[in-house]
């Protein structure tokens, strides 16, 4: 079993003892509710087995949480497969994908990452994460639960403050100019950016319309300690970990870093982009 799989797995775990304990049941209440064994919701919750679609229809039953069923059930095709379309995992919910996004980067101890439409979720801030996910919604059939995966997206962000993790963040001058959101949001987002411009153990370089690309743009992606490399387009989401898929990114990603620049000059940028918000 993959250990991205694992992950996934307590994930699942995690959000199953949360609907028991919100029900007020106890391990052994629920369990002689279901007819099944204390083990078998131990197992569970604890990331040790992996539910059927069965299991998932009757938890939310006996946790009195019916409408819970298809979140579950998004959960768990979203665990079968590295292809994620966006059906199967919205059907959980926007809060779902966030928390697997969490999951995954407590394990990566490096990350570099590309965006070229929109600023990073991790240097998001609350306001530009809201319209950010408002508008996907509008073309995504999933529950609509904005302000529960907006606070899963910031509460993500705490990782930032970890120094023993490097975090190298490219950004498209045109993410800097898109307007997801209000021109009042977008220039605190670029203020959250510009914050982060300092050489440190988190980096933020901008590669500027002006460049002289050594690869075109392309789509986004991160790089997760080399081993994993987390992409996406508008049906789904790929989580890749074939060495040559990996190093392709890699590869990638060298190149448009090359073309970045850092410090003042990315400052210069943004400026740019505030003034371009008009008064």
């Amino acid at each position: 079993m993959s250990t991205d799989f694992q992950q996934a797995r307590l994930s699942l775990g995690v959000r199953l003892r949360e609907l028991r304990v919100e029900g007020g049941f106890t391990g052994r209440q629920l369990a002689d509710r279901l007819g099944w064994t204390q083990s078998k919701v131990s197992k569970l919750e604890n990331g040790k087995q992996t539910p059927t679609l069965t299991d998932l229809a009757a938890w939310a039953e006996g946790t009195e949480r019916p409408e819970a069923a298809a979140e579950l059930t998004g959960r768990l095709r979203g665990l079968e497969t590295q292809y994620r379309s966006w059906r199967r995992q919205l059907a959980g919910g926007y809060r779902a994908v966030q928390e697997a996004h969490w999951v995954q980067g407590r394990k990566t101890r490096t990350r570099r990452s590309f965006d070229p439409a929109l600023i990073p979720g991790l240097l998001q801030t609350a306001d530009y994460a809201r319209s950010v996910l408002s508008r996907y919604s509008a073309i995504h059939t999933a529950p609509h639960d904005i302000e529960a995966a907006v606070q899963a997206r910031i509460g993500r962000q705490d990782i930032l403050s970890d120094q023993t993790r490097t975090f190298r963040f490219l950004v498209w001058e045109g993410a800097l100019l898109a307007r997801p959101c209000s021109p009042t949001v977008l220039s605190t987002q670029l203020d959250r950016v510009a914050a982060r411009l300092g050489a440190g153990h988190v980096r933020v370089g901008i590669v500027p319309f002006e460049a002289d690309m050594n690869v075109p743009a392309g789509v986004g992606f991160s790089i997760h300690d080399d081993e994993l490399v987390i992409t996406e387009a508008w049906h789904a989401e790929m989580w890749l970990d074939d060495p040559q898929d990996v190093a392709l990114h890699v590869r990638a990603w060298e190149a448009l870093e090359r073309n970045a620049v850092y410090g003042p000059d990315a400052h210069r940028l943004i400026l740019r982009a505030k003034r371009a918000l008009g008064p």
